[in-house]
């Protein structure tokens, strides 16, 4: 588990093509690695990796090709910043949210204008994931804890202010970069919750519709 709190910017090194995977080598920069040890996991844009070596600037792992089918890690070339970020301890600050590295979609920046002294980002979410998309909720993107502004459909704003565009990767963003969304856990739980024994019934869907809710009793029709 992780926070979104971004503790540093990495730059990739290597992308190296092994057997159908790929191994992918990180320098870390200003990271801490004194505790990090083999088979502990790194969140790299919000894709939580498992340490395979510690050449010592960095550190590598492998990537399979389901996470890169369903992440924008497969994109990065040497040479490219990146969000990282250790796993939580139960002495951690959780000064973000709750985030489990694992990547729901990939989303992709449609317009950024300056607000002030921040800026003003939207962002186009997969049309699956957006109804897990709420205004004033968590979202995770390219591994860093943000609240969502407001909502429009698929597309959802952000406010950047200068410091989180300093300490991460979003200095490099412009529009038509593809990043990695995790959507908030409680709510995609939640949904599942409320299928109740219906969830068991691979016919019933995964989807919450009105017709269901009502079913249920949650509203009136």
């Amino acid at each position: 588990m992780f926070t979104g709190i971004i503790e540093a910017k990495g730059i990739i090194k290597a992308l190296t093509p092994n057997g159908g995977d790929v191994t992918l080598t990180v320098a870390t920069g200003a990271l801490d690695l004194a505790d990090v040890q083999l088979g502990d996991s790194i969140a790299v844009n919000g894709v939580c990796l498992t340490v395979t070596s510690l050449p010592g600037d960095g550190f590598s792992a492998d990537v399979s090709v389901e996470t890169l089918q369903k992440t924008s890690l497969g994109q990065l070339r040497p040479g490219a910043p990146v969000n990282l970020e250790k796993a939580l301890l139960p002495t951690t600050r959780l000064g973000g949210h709750l985030v489990s590295g694992h990547v729901d979609g990939v989303g992709k920046v449609v317009r950024m204008q300056d607000d002030a002294r921040s800026t003003r980002i939207d962002i186009e979410a997969p049309a699956a994931l957006a109804r897990y998309i709420a205004g004033k909720g968590s979202i995770t993107v390219d591994g860093i804890s943000l609240t969502v502004n407001s909502v429009n459909g698929a597309e959802f704003s952000l406010n950047i202010i200068p410091h989180t565009q300093e300490v991460t990767t979003i200095g490099s963003w412009k529009v038509g970069t593809e990043v990695n969304l995790e959507v908030d856990l409680i709510a995609r739980y939640l949904e599942r919750l409320l299928q109740g024994d219906a969830a068991a019934d691979a016919s019933a869907g995964s989807g919450i519709t009105l017709d269901f809710l009502a079913q249920a009793g949650f509203v009136k029709r």
